[in-house]
């Protein structure tokens, strides 16, 4: 592989991203004063109570930063760009793009584990003891460039979703901003056998009762875990394992439910067609029969 040859005296940058944990590569590479000649972004999209259009982080953070944004690919190929900054942008790069400006992608897992689109969430999903960060050189194929550089840390059992991706989303600036004040250099092939993070699906968020503690737990930290009670949908946005309790897979006494392997309890919900809520609080006011199980 050759090496990523940007001029140290010419940074102009086109900068791709589109959630949160897009935000803070592009407030880092701003502040080191990075010229940004634009931000490509992801559509407007509607959001909320209001089911209102409203604009990704990146686009609102360009914004407060004075810098140009875009929707369209093509308006990259007119800003005269040396290099393309991708950061969780949400679509594949056409080749013709790629021929006409190098571009480097922030990764946020160490490759080629966890090739794809949520590699944080399945790294926490399968109980990967520690995951990274990669600046890696962008190909045609989906995250198979060379690795410029790359660091590990480890996932802690209070890491959730928004916590690990925030550390990460740090580690990336700081790599990010190496290799512009010491040279990208010549970029590392992957080594090993790669795997692959889809996203997850709702379907897949649904917790299964049968399954151990752990394996709940770590569904929960993603945010977006959830399960039925009396036909109707309970999001779980909080537990914790309970130790000594006896209960049926599904069985909920309070705020305690049983699971393959033991129990957890349940430290805040969010019932459907209604707002977060203390597990107590919510425990409080249902009404069970003695067969209602949870996920039924």
């Amino acid at each position: 592989m050759t090496s990523l040859k940007i001029p140290k005296s010419s940074h102009r940058v086109v900068y791709l991203g589109t959630p949160e944990i897009a935000v803070h590569p592009l407030k880092e590479m701003h502040k080191a004063g990075i010229e940004i000649a634009l931000v490509v972004t992801g559509s407007d999209k509607r959001r909320g109570r209001g089911n209102e259009k409203g604009p990704t982080a990146v686009k609102l953070e360009a914004r407060k930063l004075g810098i140009p944004v875009s929707h369209q690919l093509e308006d990259i190929c007119e800003v005269n760009a040396d290099i393309g900054v991708i950061v969780a942008y949400g679509k594949l790069i056409p080749e013709e793009i790629l021929k006409n400006l190098p571009m480097v992608n922030i990764h946020f897992s160490l490759l080629p584990r966890w090739r794809g689109a949520a590699p944080l969430e399945r790294a926490i999903l399968s109980g990967d003891e520690h995951t990274g960060v990669c600046i890696m050189q962008v190909e045609k194929k989906l995250d198979t460039g060379g690795i410029f550089r790359s660091r590990q840390v480890p996932i802690l059992k209070g890491d959730s979703l928004k916590s690990l991706a925030s550390k990460l989303s740090v580690l990336g600036s700081e790599l990010l901003l190496d290799c512009f004040d010491e040279g990208f250099g010549i970029p590392q092939p992957q080594v090993g056998n790669p795997t692959y993070a889809q996203k997850l699906t709702n379907r897949e968020q649904k917790i299964e009762w049968k399954n151990s503690t752990e394996e709940i737990l770590r569904m929960v930290r993603l945010g977006n875990a959830w399960t039925t009670i009396k036909k109707k949908r309970l999001g779980v946005l909080e537990a914790s394992e309970r130790f000594g309790e006896s209960l049926n897979i599904g069985e909920i006494r309070g705020t305690i439910v049983g699971t393959g392997n033991g129990a957890i309890e349940l430290i805040a919900v969010k019932p459907e067609g209604k707002k977060d809520m203390e597990g107590a609080s919510w425990a409080n006011g249902l009404r069970l029969d003695q067969e209602d199980r949870l996920g039924e």
